[in-house]
């Protein structure tokens, strides 16, 4: 493949590197502007559906803040549960 590029005259050379430098800046320039037209677009879609639906707020928990700490001891439980199975299952198999 060398020894074709070394073939050609000096000029086609330098201008296939031109043209090649120009498609480079092409290439990379449609895809930037499509990456700038893409934000803009997610941007402007948002904006839309938030003023069609404006964000829940978020449901405060007013009822009984003491029930969280059963349910940490009950996925506490299922955990010391499930490595027992875990235990027992690699005991029987081995």
């Amino acid at each position: 493949m060398l020894t074709l590029l070394t073939n050609l005259p000096k000029d086609v050379l330098i201008q296939q590197i031109k043209d090649g430098g120009i498609l480079l800046v092409l290439g990379m320039g449609t895809v930037f502007l499509f990456l700038v037209i893409l934000i803009f677009a997610t941007k402007l879609m948002s904006k839309i559906v938030m003023k069609i639906q404006p964000a829940q707020p978020a449901a405060p928990s007013a009822g009984r803040p003491q029930a969280a700490a059963p349910k940490a001891a009950a996925k506490k439980d299922d955990s010391a549960a499930i490595a027992a199975a875990i235990a027992a299952a690699y005991d029987k198999n081995r």
